[in-house]
């Protein structure tokens, strides 16, 4: 029997920067350096001229860190009979949290009226979901996972 679902969420985390816009960034920023190179060697400083290499070589490490953690998806599955977490990549898909819908609860931890914090609960045990989202979204993506599992339970029975 297939489990019919009520939820199946996809987030992603938002890179403002496109690939255009990194090559851009690069290209001023390396004609940056070149100029003061240039400026630092006529008065001969030979170091720096490496540091700036240093420095451009850390900048784009940075980048490239920050686009291989962007292909990493968190997909929230509810289904009538239990609800999934699941950390996805290209290359792999892993299952980070499993519990029976009829006994899973959303804790949501606000501070100062801003969300901090989503939560799955069940028997004491906790983990995070959607933590590559905004606190307004994660606010808005508590109630729709709340609504999800509520329509689910009733389903149910």
């Amino acid at each position: 029997m297939d489990d019919h679902v009520f939820m199946d969420a996809e987030i992603r985390p938002n890179r403002s920067l496109s690939q255009r816009g990194f090559m851009v960034l690069i290209t001023v920023v390396t004609v940056l350096n070149c100029a003061s190179a240039a400026v630092f060697l006529s008065m001969g400083a030979v170091f720096v001229p490496m540091f700036l290499g240093l420095d451009l070589a850390a900048i784009v490490v940075a980048f490239l860190a920050s686009y291989a953690a962007a292909k990493q998806i968190e997909r929230v599955r509810v289904t009538d009979r239990q609800v999934q977490v699941f950390q996805e990549t290209p290359k792999m898909r892993k299952l980070l949290w499993e519990s029976p819908t009829a006994f899973t609860r959303v804790t949501l931890l606000t501070e100062d009226d801003h969300v901090v914090d989503l939560r799955l609960a069940l028997s004491g045990k906790e983990a995070p979901v959607a933590r590559a989202l905004s606190p307004s979204e994660r606010a808005e993506f508590a109630k729709a996972l709340e609504g999800a599992i509520y329509n689910a339970r009733r389903a149910r029975f």
